[in-house]
C-alpha cells in the first residue's frame, strides 16, 4: 500500500531503481518543501543566492534543491536576521527545498584564519576580523535559525595529503562533534546529515561510517574529497565508503562537480551532489556540453552564430548565439555570466536527469560508456 504524503514523516528517501550493473539507484527525496529526485545535482547560494540568478532562473534550468552556506549567511546578514525575515526560503525567495552546510568546508578553505580545537573552531572574519566561535551546538542552532530543509553536522575537513596520525585524530573530533550535533537538535522539520572523513585511509573512513550510522540520521555526506586527491584516488575511496553508507538513506558527495566525476560517483552509489562549478566557470565563459567544456572568450567564437550547444532548449541557447555571449563576457557585461549560467545549470539538471533514467532503464553502463566517448576536458 502506497504512503499517503499526509502520513508521511516530513523527511524521508525511497529507492525506486537500482542499476543491475554498478552500485547506482534511482529514488525520491521527500522534503517539507518539495520532493527531488535522485541522483541529483544542487545549486551553489553560498550567501542566499545562486551568483547572477533570481529564483525564479534557477528554477527553470530544472534545479530542485539549493544550498546556503552557515558560516556566511552567519557572518552577513546574521542567522536571526534571516530568521527574523521568514528563514531561507522566505529571505531568499527559493521555495523548493534548500540545504544548508555547517561551516565545516571553511575549516578547510580559511585555514589561516581559523583555530581547531576538541570543542569548536574560531574563525576570524575574512571581512572585518571579528571573532566567531562555531562548536557543534552553535552549528545546529544556527542552521534552526536560519531554517533549511537538510542541516549538516559540523566537521573538520582535511587537506590532501595528510599523515594518517592527523588523520585519525581529526576523525575523533568529527564523530565526537557529530554526536553533539544530533543531541542538540530541537527542530523536527530538518533533516540532521552527519559527514563521514578519514582522508584516503580505508579502515578510518569504514569506521567513521559505521559509528555514524549508529546515530540513525535521516542521511549521510561524503566530505574531504576534491581537495587534491585526483579522480583515480576519490574514486577508491567512494568504492569503499559509498557501500558501507545505510542503504536506505540518501547519500551526499560534498563538493564534487566535474561532469566525470558525478558520473563515476553515481555507480559506486552516490546519491546528491553539489559544487560551485557551474556557476563559477560561467562568470570565467566556460560552458558546459556534452562534448565537453568550451571557452567562449576564445577568438574563434567571435563570428559564430550557433547557440553555446545545440539541441540544448535553455533560454540561453534558445535566444542568443555563441557570438553573443563571448561579446558580453569580453566587455565584462554581467548578463553573460547570467546567461551562461542558466545554460550550466541546464547541462547539469540534463545530465543528472539523463543518468536517472539510464538507472530505471537498467543500462547505466550504456550511458556511462557512449558519456564518456563524447566528453572532452575541451570541446573547442
Amino acid at each position: 500500500m502506497t504512503e499517503s504524503p499526509a502520513a508521511r514523516p516530513p523527511f524521508s528517501f525511497t529507492v525506486e531503481a537500482r542499476d543491475p550493473g554498478s552500485a547506482a539507484r534511482a529514488g525520491i527525496l521527500h522534503t517539507p518543501h518539495g520532493d527531488v529526485e535522485t541522483p541529483t545535482f544542487m545549486a551553489v547560494g553560498t550567501q542566499g543566492t545562486v551568483k547572477t540568478l533570481t529564483s525564479e532562473q534557477v528554477t527553470a534550468t530544472g534545479t530542485r534543491i539549493v544550498l546556503g552556506n552557515t558560516y556566511h549567511l552567519s557572518m552577513r546578514p546574521g542567522a536571526e536576521a534571516v530568521a527574523e525575515l521568514g528563514g531561507l526560503h522566505s529571505f531568499t525567495g527559493w521555495p523548493g527545498p534548500t540545504l544548508t552546510d555547517s561551516g565545516g568546508f571553511q575549516v578547510y578553505s580559511l585555514e589561516g584564519l581559523r583555530e581547531v580545537d576538541d570543542d569548536g573552531v574560531t574563525f576570524q572574519s575574512h571581512f572585518d576580523g571579528t571573532k566567531m566561535r562555531l562548536g557543534p551546538e552553535e552549528a545546529v542552532r544556527l542552521q534552526e535559525l536560519i531554517g533549511a530543509d537538510i542541516i549538516m553536522a559540523l566537521d573538520e575537513c582535511l587537506p590532501y595529503p595528510v599523515e594518517r596520525g592527523a588523520a585519525a585524530a581529526s576523525l575523533e573530533r568529527t564523530l565526537r562533534w557529530a554526536r553533539r550535533c544530533a543531541d542538540a537538535r530541537t527542530r523536527e522539520d530538518q533533516a540532521l546529515f552527519a559527514v563521514i572523513q578519514g582522508a584516503t585511509y580505508r579502515d578510518l573512513r569504514l569506521r567513521c561510517a559505521e559509528e555514524l550510522a549508529a546515530l540513525d540520521l535521516p542521511g549521510y555526506a561524503i566530505g574531504g574529497l576534491s581537495v587534491g586527491e585526483g579522480p583515480d584516488l576519490m574514486a577508491e575511496v567512494l568504492s569503499y565508503t559509498a557501500p558501507a553508507m545505510p542503504e536506505d538513506r540518501p547519500r551526499y558527495l560534498m563538493g564534487v562537480g566535474p561532469p566525470e566525476d558525478i558520473l563515476a560517483a553515481v555507480e559506486a552509489g552516490v546519491d546528491m551532489f553539489d559544487c560551485v562549478m557551474p556557476t563559477r566557470n560561467a562568470r570565467g565563459g566556460g560552458a558546459f556540453t556534452a562534448d565537453g567544456k568550451r571557452h567562449l572568450r576564445r577568438a574563434c567564437y567571435r563570428d559564430d552564430p550557433g547557440p553555446v550547444e545545440p539541441g540544448c532548449g535553455c533560454y540561453c541557447c534558445r535566444s542568443f548565439s555563441r557570438g553573443y555571449i563571448r561579446h558580453l563576457l569580453n566587455v565584462g557585461e554581467v548578463t553573460g555570466a547570467t546567461l551562461l549560467s542558466i545554460h550550466n545549470l541546464s547541462f547539469y539538471a540534463r545530465f543528472m536527469g539523463e543518468i536517472r533514467d539510464a538507472v530505471a532503464a537498467g543500462d547505466l553502463s550504456g550511458y556511462a560508456k557512449g558519456f564518456r566517448a563524447r566528453y572532452r576536458d575541451s570541446a573547442d
